[in-house]
């Protein structure tokens, strides 16, 4: 009898080899989904291991945090705001004789006043003494510093002004000024002419920026130093012409050049 393969039919032992084969793949497949997960497990037991045999020393390193946390905002809420508090009222009487001292009323013995103490009240060397690391202190840095400038004290003036530190662009740039006048005052030009120009550098402004730039060229131009005077000369007539120190710029260039 005449025999035929049907389309698609396959003969039995070709059949079982590839059963066969599709159990090993099934195995392998299984086999390699068992190795990760032993994998895991045994990481998870390590870690296990690791809590349970450091787990007086996570629980210290946990709580050593949280302490240092609650004691933080614990002395920011009952420490340092009613210590900044303090200290701003007890320079209200200071700031008071400084400004009377600005205004030209009796100036020396005002400055003086301010630095010192009066009614009471500490004086702006006290206060960044006694609350060092407050605004308020901070603050007294520069008053103290101008206060000593204005009463011929240069190297307390520095020294004060040097202390003080500021993230408000102009006053900052003020501190760096008074500086330079103290040390030019203290006829010491090269020391004032690097702080004129750290000044004028620390931000570019209509008002703090001119007003430096002119200082560091006329400190320059006394230093004979020509050729930096015209720079900050030219920089005041090309960018800040509207400013006050711009009015008699140009004879300035002329003598720079």
């Amino acid at each position: 009898m005449a025999t035929y393969n049907k389309r698609g039919y396959k003969p039995a032992k070709e059949k079982e080899e590839k059963e066969v084969t599709e159990d090993i793949k099934v195995l392998e497949k299984n086999s390699k989904t068992a190795e990760v997960f032993s994998t895991l497990d045994a990481t998870a037991s390590k870690t296990e291991d690791f809590v349970a045999k450091n787990q007086r020393i996570i629980i210290g390193v946990v709580g050593a945090i949280a302490l240092l946390t609650v004691g933080y905002l614990t002395y920011q809420k009952f420490v340092a705001a009613p210590k900044q508090d303090e200290a701003a009222t007890e320079m209200f009487v200071a700031q008071q004789n400084f400004q009377k001292a600005t205004d030209g009323v009796a100036s020396d013995s005002l400055y003086k006043l301010s630095l010192n103490g009066s009614e009471g009240k500490f004086g702006f060397i006290k206060i960044a003494d006694e609350y060092s690391g407050t605004d308020a202190g901070n603050l007294a840095n520069y008053y103290a510093g101008i206060a000593y400038l204005n009463t011929g004290k240069y190297t307390e003036a520095i020294d004060y002004l040097s202390k003080f530190k500021s993230d408000d662009i102009v006053l900052s740039a003020l501190a760096k000024g008074a500086i330079g006048d103290a040390y030019s005052q203290n006829n010491q030009p090269k020391e004032a002419l690097d702080n004129y120009i750290k000044a004028a550098e620390a931000n570019k402004n209509d008002f703090t920026t001119p007003r430096f730039l002119l200082k560091a060229g006329k400190t320059a131009l006394a230093l004979g130093n020509k050729a930096d005077a015209l720079k900050y000369f030219t920089d005041i007539k090309e960018n800040f012409d509207a400013s006050p120190e711009a009015a008699s710029i140009d004879v300035l260039i002329g003598l720079a050049q």
